[in-house]
Protein backbone atom coordinates (compact mmCIF):
# COMPACT_ATOMS: atom_id res chain seq x y z
CA UNK A 1 0.00 0.00 0.00
CA UNK A 2 2.76 2.47 0.93
CA UNK A 3 4.71 1.72 -2.24
CA UNK A 4 1.58 2.41 -4.31
CA UNK A 5 1.11 5.79 -2.64
CA UNK A 6 4.77 6.68 -3.18
CA UNK A 7 4.53 5.70 -6.83
CA UNK A 8 1.35 7.75 -7.16
CA UNK A 9 3.06 10.78 -5.70
CA UNK A 10 6.13 10.33 -7.89
CA UNK A 11 3.88 10.21 -10.95
CA UNK A 12 2.00 13.31 -9.78
CA UNK A 13 5.23 15.21 -9.03
CA UNK A 14 6.76 14.29 -12.38
CA UNK A 15 3.66 15.40 -14.25
CA UNK A 16 3.09 18.66 -12.34
CA UNK A 17 6.65 19.89 -11.78
CA UNK A 18 6.88 21.61 -15.17
CA UNK A 19 3.61 23.56 -14.93
CA UNK A 20 4.32 24.43 -11.29
CA UNK A 21 7.78 25.68 -12.21
CA UNK A 22 6.48 27.86 -15.06
CA UNK A 23 3.90 29.44 -12.75
CA UNK A 24 6.50 29.90 -10.03
CA UNK A 25 8.85 31.64 -12.50
CA UNK A 26 6.11 34.13 -13.34
CA UNK A 27 5.26 34.68 -9.69
CA UNK A 28 8.94 35.16 -8.88
CA UNK A 29 9.45 37.54 -11.84
CA UNK A 30 12.04 35.31 -13.46
CA UNK A 31 14.00 34.45 -10.30
CA UNK A 32 14.63 30.79 -11.13
CA UNK A 33 16.15 30.04 -7.73
CA UNK A 34 13.09 31.27 -5.87
CA UNK A 35 10.86 29.44 -8.38
CA UNK A 36 12.71 26.19 -7.68
CA UNK A 37 12.35 26.74 -3.93
CA UNK A 38 8.63 27.41 -4.28
CA UNK A 39 8.09 24.26 -6.35
CA UNK A 40 10.10 22.22 -3.86
CA UNK A 41 8.07 23.59 -0.95
CA UNK A 42 4.82 22.93 -2.82
CA UNK A 43 5.74 19.34 -3.61
CA UNK A 44 6.88 18.82 -0.01
CA UNK A 45 3.54 19.98 1.31
CA UNK A 46 1.70 17.85 -1.22
CA UNK A 47 3.73 14.80 -0.13
CA UNK A 48 2.74 15.34 3.49
CA UNK A 49 -0.96 15.17 2.66
CA UNK A 50 -0.67 12.59 -0.11
CA UNK A 51 -2.19 9.89 2.12
CA UNK A 52 -5.39 11.96 2.28
CA UNK A 53 -5.34 12.98 -1.40
CA UNK A 54 -8.57 11.13 -2.12
CA UNK A 55 -10.40 13.90 -0.25
CA UNK A 56 -9.16 16.52 -2.74
CA UNK A 57 -11.21 16.83 -5.93
CA UNK A 58 -8.43 18.22 -8.12
CA UNK A 59 -4.88 17.63 -6.79
CA UNK A 60 -3.31 19.67 -9.63
CA UNK A 61 -5.40 22.74 -8.81
CA UNK A 62 -4.72 22.25 -5.12
CA UNK A 63 -0.98 22.17 -5.85
CA UNK A 64 -1.30 25.49 -7.71
CA UNK A 65 -3.10 26.93 -4.69
CA UNK A 66 -0.31 25.71 -2.39
CA UNK A 67 2.23 27.29 -4.76
CA UNK A 68 0.52 30.70 -4.71
CA UNK A 69 0.10 30.66 -0.96
CA UNK A 70 3.76 29.66 -0.51
CA UNK A 71 4.76 32.57 -2.74
CA UNK A 72 2.63 35.05 -0.81
CA UNK A 73 4.01 33.76 2.50
CA UNK A 74 7.55 34.13 1.17
CA UNK A 75 6.86 37.72 0.11
CA UNK A 76 5.83 38.64 3.64
CA UNK A 77 9.26 37.70 4.99
CA UNK A 78 11.85 40.43 5.42
CA UNK A 79 14.40 38.61 3.27
CA UNK A 80 11.99 38.43 0.33
CA UNK A 81 13.40 41.66 -1.12
CA UNK A 82 16.82 40.15 -1.74
CA UNK A 83 17.29 39.35 -5.43
CA UNK A 84 20.25 38.80 -7.70
CA UNK A 85 20.55 41.45 -10.38
CA UNK A 86 21.51 41.16 -14.02
CA UNK A 87 20.66 37.47 -14.34
CA UNK A 88 17.82 36.08 -16.40
CA UNK A 89 16.37 32.57 -16.58
CA UNK A 90 18.30 29.99 -18.54
CA UNK A 91 17.17 30.11 -22.15
CA UNK A 92 15.05 27.15 -23.13
CA UNK A 93 14.10 25.85 -26.51
CA UNK A 94 12.62 28.84 -28.35
CA UNK A 95 8.99 28.42 -29.26
CA UNK A 96 7.49 29.65 -32.49
CA UNK A 97 6.72 33.34 -32.14
CA UNK A 98 8.56 33.64 -28.82
CA UNK A 99 10.16 37.06 -28.40
CA UNK A 100 12.84 37.15 -25.69
CA UNK A 101 12.80 40.95 -25.43
CA UNK A 102 9.04 40.98 -24.89
CA UNK A 103 9.35 38.21 -22.30
CA UNK A 104 12.06 40.08 -20.37
CA UNK A 105 10.06 43.31 -20.49
CA UNK A 106 6.95 41.57 -19.15
CA UNK A 107 8.90 39.78 -16.41
CA UNK A 108 10.47 43.05 -15.33
CA UNK A 109 7.09 44.77 -15.29
CA UNK A 110 5.56 41.91 -13.29
CA UNK A 111 8.47 42.19 -10.87
CA UNK A 112 7.54 45.80 -10.14
CA UNK A 113 4.04 44.84 -9.02
CA UNK A 114 3.13 44.01 -5.45
CA UNK A 115 3.19 40.26 -4.76
CA UNK A 116 -0.60 39.94 -4.48
CA UNK A 117 -1.07 41.92 -7.72
CA UNK A 118 1.41 39.62 -9.45
CA UNK A 119 -0.32 36.54 -8.03
CA UNK A 120 -3.77 37.64 -9.18
CA UNK A 121 -2.54 38.33 -12.73
CA UNK A 122 -0.68 35.02 -12.96
CA UNK A 123 -3.68 33.08 -11.69
CA UNK A 124 -6.23 34.88 -13.85
CA UNK A 125 -4.32 35.22 -17.12
CA UNK A 126 -1.50 32.65 -17.07
CA UNK A 127 -3.34 29.86 -15.25
CA UNK A 128 -6.66 30.92 -16.82
CA UNK A 129 -8.53 30.55 -13.54
CA UNK A 130 -11.96 31.97 -12.90
CA UNK A 131 -12.49 34.79 -10.44
CA UNK A 132 -13.89 32.33 -7.89
CA UNK A 133 -10.96 29.92 -8.27
CA UNK A 134 -8.51 32.79 -7.91
CA UNK A 135 -10.33 34.05 -4.83
CA UNK A 136 -10.15 30.60 -3.27
CA UNK A 137 -6.44 30.21 -4.08
CA UNK A 138 -5.62 33.61 -2.59
CA UNK A 139 -8.05 33.24 0.32
CA UNK A 140 -9.90 36.48 -0.51
CA UNK A 141 -13.37 37.42 -1.79
CA UNK A 142 -14.36 37.47 -5.46
CA UNK A 143 -14.85 41.24 -5.22
CA UNK A 144 -11.28 41.61 -3.95
CA UNK A 145 -10.02 39.60 -6.93
CA UNK A 146 -11.93 41.79 -9.41
CA UNK A 147 -10.67 44.98 -7.76
CA UNK A 148 -7.07 43.78 -7.49
CA UNK A 149 -7.09 42.53 -11.09
CA UNK A 150 -8.34 45.84 -12.39
CA UNK A 151 -5.80 47.84 -10.40
CA UNK A 152 -2.93 45.47 -11.21
CA UNK A 153 -3.65 45.67 -14.94
CA UNK A 154 -3.78 49.47 -14.72
CA UNK A 155 -0.39 49.50 -12.94
CA UNK A 156 1.06 47.11 -15.49
CA UNK A 157 -0.18 49.25 -18.38
CA UNK A 158 1.22 52.34 -16.66
CA UNK A 159 4.63 50.69 -16.31
CA UNK A 160 4.74 49.44 -19.86
CA UNK A 161 3.31 52.57 -21.43
CA UNK A 162 3.82 52.53 -25.17
CA UNK A 163 6.77 50.13 -24.95
CA UNK A 164 4.58 47.04 -25.09
CA UNK A 165 2.90 48.01 -28.34
CA UNK A 166 6.32 48.71 -29.85
CA UNK A 167 7.56 45.25 -28.87
CA UNK A 168 4.44 43.45 -30.09
CA UNK A 169 4.22 45.32 -33.40
CA UNK A 170 7.43 43.75 -34.71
Amino acid sequence: MRQGRRDGFREFAAGRSGPLYRSACLLASGDVHLAEDLVQETLGRMYLLWGRISRIDNPAAYAQTVLVRSFLTHQRRRSAGERPVGEFPEPGVPQAGADPELRVTLLQALGQLAPKDRAVLVLRYWEDRSIEETAEAMNVSSAAVRTRTSRALARLRGQLGGSLSELVAR
